[in-house]
């Protein structure tokens, strides 16, 4: 019985050294998606898990990226105005899209 015990527990803790690094990236990347500048409203964007696509209805060249829940870091595109511009998706592995932020400054120059 004590040693099931003590497997049982070694394997817990197992686990949670695994885990916990985990969780503490995933709500760092949130911390520093909350610190970049969203884009604007008129930037929609339209992610699967293949895609994730990133259209430019404003007036204005924005260069942008797009933030993923676990931290991918993808390079910034510039999108002209009626641009259409193609992000990687967020996958089959349970990552998500947060969002679209700009990128210094976010105009295209």
């Amino acid at each position: 019985m004590k040693r099931f015990v003590r497997s049982t527990v070694m394997a817990c803790a197992v686990v949670v050294a695994t885990v916990a690094p985990g969780a503490a990236a995933h709500a760092e990347t949130r911390e520093a998606a909350a610190e970049q500048v969203p884009a604007p409203d008129c930037l929609h964007v339209n992610a699967s898990w293949r895609y994730t696509f990133v259209g430019n209805d404003c007036a204005a060249t924005y260069t942008v990226k797009v933030v993923y829940r676990n931290g991918d870091d993808v390079p910034c595109r510039v999108a002209p105005p009626g641009a259409l511009i193609t992000f990687p998706g967020y996958g089959t592995s349970g990552n998500e899209v947060l969002g679209v932020v700009l990128c210094d400054g976010g105009d295209g120059a």
